[in-house]
């Protein structure tokens, strides 16, 4: 429940930084007249392009020296309008004069229209189907499965670091390779770490979406991924399998070379800022299809699982799936044989040069 709770407090506290108004301060020091008609114009230009795009105004004192009210200390704008509507003058620096010089043209110009300015009605044509909104939503769906891949994958995966540590502690590592293949060890660990995730996935996300369906009384239909949402969430579920495995097979390799829970700590933080890159990697991929850069992540197999659930999302192929599956498991086979025969040498003090034994099948 902790992450959750963190979830909810960050997610408040980016609420509050989101809805706290940080727009620039224009000090109005005008006529009565002209500073009423720029307000009124404000809000109906505010009205249409929202309060965001426009600075605040605040009627001030006029001053024969705006410069004077720029440098008291209790004041909050951070430029004086002065002048007339026809002719305005804007007192302050130089860098917020380029930001707010536009903004006040075209509020000017719209007060001194205030009469004649109207709004066109625009005359609407519906469309069933737009081929710009689909990609854009198939592009929002491969995002939204990447960050959900990577977060229960760096949730996840992280515990097989240790996982062999209490074994070696014990001794019963030695009791093990006596009865069963070391092979056999790390890749039984692994799936069943593996089914472990699957098992608390699927209770925490069938709470989570029973929880959505009652908030949100089913909502409106989501779009469909490229693939179809039966294929696509197989290929969600494989994907995860594969990418838990990925980096899980290479954390067993890694945590099977550390003789205390202390390594293992210390092993933590590359591993986790590595996930990151590769995370980042494959995320830059998702807005460029068919560059050479989402190839790249598409080939590397720590980033495919990634780059391959985007493109299900806005690609119907199937087929560079099932090639990219057959090369992810490859993936998984080389570093758990390479951990093994690392793990037999300098854990195990057993086993001759390496690359002798790659290939060789190993024996208990």
């Amino acid at each position: 429940m902790l992450p959750i709770l963190i979830g909810f407090a960050f997610g408040g506290l980016g609420d509050k930084i989101s809805s706290t108004d940080l727009r620039p301060v224009v000090g109005v020091a005008m006529s009565p007249a002209d500073t009423a008609a720029l307000e009124r114009a404000h809000d109906r230009l505010a009205e249409r392009m929202g309060d965001q795009t426009l600075p605040r105004l605040r009627p001030v004192r006029a001053s024969p020296s705006p410069r004077v009210q720029l440098v008291r200390p209790d004041s909050e704008v951070v430029a004086i309008l002065s002048g007339s509507l026809l002719h305005p003058v804007l007192t302050g620096k130089v860098e917020d004069l380029d930001k707010l010089q536009g903004d006040i043209s075209l509020l000017s110009t719209a007060a001194l229209a205030e009469r004649t300015l109207r709004f066109v009605t625009v005359e609407r044509q519906e469309v069933t189907t737009s081929l710009g909104a689909q990609a854009q939503a198939r592009l929002l769906i491969g995002r939204a499965a990447q960050v959900v891949m990577f977060f229960l994958t760096i949730l996840l995966a992280g515990m097989i670091l240790s996982n062999l540590v209490e074994e070696k502690t014990n001794k019963i590592i030695e009791i093990l390779a006596a009865a069963v293949p070391i092979d056999a060890i790390f890749l039984g660990k692994l799936m069943a770490m593996l089914a472990m995730s699957f098992v608390g996935i699927a209770f925490w996300g069938g709470t989570a979406f029973a929880i959505f369906l009652a908030l949100h009384g089913g909502g409106g239909a989501l779009p469909a991924p490229a693939v179809g949402w039966p294929m696509f969430l197989l290929l969600a579920v494989l994907y995860f399998a594969m990418a838990y495995t990925l980096l899980g097979s290479l954390f067993l390799g890694i945590g099977a070379q550390a003789a205390t829970v202390r390594e293992v700590q210390t092993l933590n933080m590359p591993v986790t800022m590595g996930q990151m890159l590769i995370f980042f990697f494959a995320s830059y991929a998702v807005d460029h299809m068919g560059s050479p850069a989402e190839v790249a992540a598409c080939i590397f197999p720590f980033s495919s699982p990634f780059a391959m659930i985007a493109r299900a999302a806005q690609d119907g192929a199937i087929w560079p799936h099932l090639v990219a599956l057959v090369w992810q498991g490859a993936f998984v086979a080389l570093i758990i044989r390479v951990g093994v025969l690392l793990f037999r040498r300098h854990v195990m003090q057993s086993g001759g040069r390496w690359w002798k034994r790659l290939f060789r099948p190993a024996t208990g």
